[in-house]
């Protein structure tokens, strides 16, 4: 089975293609997915799918670098934040490539959201573009605050990683997963490839971003979660090992930086 590890569901609910999408997931062998929030609206949609769907869906709730300014309810998230379902804070972070004059109001939201992480006792999934050494700061103390409160849990996960080996080295070094999306298909992706060589097998993730980022050979398509046995061939190529090797090691990384019971496989029928 495979687990997407970051998907943003709403866009198909939306236009009303949600429930074939998660059929069509769970036929190519994604068995678990992670619904991502990102502001009042997804946060609470990813929360309703989860409760929905108990056993293929976990929910993450955040306020990402956009809702700089936008009202929102803390009591709300706080409340969101503790559920069960919810099995991670995000998605929060940095991203300083189309806007770096908000570097300060984002270096703020994203402290209250690993703060809101800390108080909940949940992971983080982070966003970092353009950002790496203030991301590397921030999450420097966080996860020393994570490992102070919740000991030998991992602090989180590095999501839709396009950094560099050196970069990876560092969040590696803090306890953080690095989750590889479709870009790791890409043509000009051969620095990321090169990374994602270097990763250890007990922090690799695997994700779609979806609807964004579709991998290779289906660019130009709306992403899918069932894209991400795609993702995972491509990482498997990449490291010259079995895919079932990497869809086994993907599932139990993903149970374990979201704190659930590792899947069992079932045996056959006599």
């Amino acid at each position: 089975m495979f687990f997407d590890t970051h998907a943003h569901l709403q866009p198909f609910a939306a236009d009303g293609s949600l429930p074939r999408v998660v059929r069509d997931a769970q036929a190519a062998g994604v068995g678990r997915l992670c619904a991502v929030g990102s502001d009042p609206a997804a946060n609470a949609f990813s929360l309703s799918f989860a409760l929905d769907h108990p056993g293929f869906a976990v929910a993450a709730v955040g306020l990402d670098r956009d809702q700089i300014g936008q009202p929102a309810d803390p009591g709300l998230l706080a409340e969101q934040a503790a559920a069960p379902a919810v099995a991670a804070i995000g998605e929060i972070g940095l991203d300083y490539f189309y806007s770096p004059e908000t570097a300060k109001p984002q270096r703020d939201l994203f402290a209250s959201m690993l703060e809101l992480a800390l108080r909940a006792g949940k992971p983080v999934i982070v966003h970092s573009r353009d950002a790496q050494e203030d991301t590397l700061a921030m999450l420097r103390d966080y996860a020393a605050g994570a490992a102070s409160r919740s000991p030998g849990l991992p602090p989180g996960i590095l999501h839709c990683f396009t950094g560099s080996a050196a970069f990876a080295e560092r969040l590696l070094e803090l306890g953080f997963f690095i989750s590889f999306s479709g870009i790791l298909s890409f043509l000009n992706a051969d620095p990321l490839r090169a990374a994602a060589r270097t990763i250890p097998a007990d922090r690799l993730l695997v994700e779609t971003d979806s609807p964004y980022l579709a991998p290779r050979p289906f660019r130009g398509r709306t992403n899918e979660p069932r894209f991400v046995v795609r993702v995972a061939e491509v990482l498997a190529e990449t490291r010259g090992e079995p895919l079932e090797t990497i869809e086994k090691l993907t599932t139990a990384n993903a149970c374990r930086v979201f704190r659930l019971e590792p899947p069992t496989r079932k045996e056959p029928a006599p």
